[in-house]
């Protein structure tokens, strides 16, 4: 059973929202995201990433920083950039890319299902990023980056989105890459409890992006619960079908985040490139290669088990060989693994990818193009992968395991600043 909640969204007015919404925190650096905002004052990077109203010496990481964020939190509140609605809701969240869209609910989860591995995790969490969103959180005493989750197939969650999404949007707009996004208000008490029940019926829920914000979430909570803080509640509607059956969780148990079915998600590869071969000439790294994969020329349409290599000016297609890899092991079977344990470590001396400052990685969504161009530009290879599948996400998941950093891509990419969830009045 996965706890959902209700909430009161701080979002923008719909005619406001084209200007709020933003690209995630650290999908930009900070000139790209001084850029973004520059002629923008109503943009939340200006929440998010603060340290672009502050000098360009600013330390990303110092106290006024985060200051700076709950500062311009506050304003756009009070300026109505921001409003927060009068009664908790669900909310549906369309995003539609080049015709396809996928369609989630918008909810708080519990922090305690977080901890107890009914929200299940298949990353590691790096402690330096969960201290920055702490910080974060503890500033803004709101919640405002969403957690990506997603959800097996319920009939009961998917025809209430549907009956929202044939309603007048509460916005609607199409951002700067063509990205088409909707936000419908989900406010009937049947609907909400049924949203609840629909939850409550499919067991566990995943995480596909956000683990620091869930994991700093955790931790804001039981900060909170040690202090005498004024924490606002909210309705958290039984899994019953009386929607009058209620109890009541403080906002701080749980956070924010998105929840979309798993059919409807698109997964991109999570590609490699590599700085230098490890002292090996590309001729020799190649035969190399010859003991665990197959080996033909040019770039072909990928498979499961199969690479695309660019090194040296050419492209080659790569099939791992039969018995190479464990493949009752839902870790090991991985493509990512099958390269990081075959390729990077066995012949390149890539031990940790996390820290191996050699190896980089890039998104599907830039396409072949870019694997080619770094090489060209000085790296020594470039691996193209085929996706991760979101059942192998739920393998992994459900077998309380680790993915290896950088399993999985997705498309289209949320905006931040659409909805806000507040801990602390």
């Amino acid at each position: 059973m996965a706890r959902v909640y209700p909430f009161r969204a701080l979002r923008p007015p719909r005619e406001l929202a084209p200007q709020v919404a933003s690209v995630p925190y650290d999908v930009v650096n900070r000139v790209e995201a001084k850029a973004l905002a520059a002629d923008n004052l109503r943009s939340f990077l200006h929440v998010t990433r603060p340290e672009i109203d502050l000098p360009d010496d600013t330390d990303p990481y110092a106290d006024e920083v985060y200051q700076r964020g709950g500062t311009a939190l506050r304003e756009m509140i009070d300026q109505g950039t921001l409003v927060r609605d009068e009664t908790p809701c669900f909310y549906a969240y369309g995003l539609t890319m080049d015709g396809r869209r996928q369609l989630g609910v918008v909810l708080c989860a519990s922090v305690e299902d977080y901890e107890r591995n009914i929200v299940r995790k298949h990353e590691h969490t790096r402690p330096n990023k969960e201290r920055d969103r702490v910080r974060n959180m503890e500033a803004l005493g709101a919640q405002s980056g969403t957690v990506f989750l997603t959800h097996k197939h319920s009939e009961r969650v998917a025809g209430r989105l549907a009956e929202a999404a044939a309603t007048e949007p509460a916005a609607d707009f199409v951002a700067a890459d063509s990205v088409r996004h909707q936000l419908w208000v989900i406010s009937g008490a049947s609907a909400v409890a049924d949203i609840c029940q629909g939850f409550d019926e499919l067991g566990p829920i995943y995480i596909a992006d956000g683990h620091h914000r869930s994991a700093a979430a955790a931790i804001v909570a039981a900060r909170l619960e040690q202090k005498d803080a004024t924490l606002p509640s909210v309705p958290s509607p039984k899994a019953s079908k009386d929607a009058s059956e209620c109890t009541v969780a403080a906002a701080h148990e749980s956070f924010l985040g998105v929840s979309f079915p798993a059919e409807e998600l698109m997964i991109l590869g999570y590609n490699r490139v590599i700085k230098d071969l490890g002292g090996l000439t590309p001729v020799d790294f190649l035969a190399a290669l010859d003991n665990d994969f197959e080996r033909t020329p040019g770039r072909q349409t990928l498979e499961p088990k199969c690479f695309n290599l660019f090194i040296d000016g050419s492209w080659h297609f790569l099939r791992v060989r039969p018995g190479s890899y464990d493949d009752a092991d839902t870790i090991a079977s991985l493509d990512v693994s099958i390269l990081q344990d075959l390729v990077l470590a066995k012949h390149l001396n890539v031990g940790d990818p996390r820290t191996c400052d050699r190896l980089d990685f890039i998104g599907g969504i830039r396409g072949s193009d870019a694997l080619e161009k770094r090489v060209q530009e000085g790296w020594a290879a470039a691996f193209e992968l085929f996706p991760t599948s979101i059942e192998q996400l739920f393998a992994v998941a459900d077998d309380e395991k680790v993915m290896p950093p950088k399993s999985t891509w997705f498309e289209p990419k949320l905006r931040d600043g659409l909805f806000v969830n507040q801990i602390v009045d």
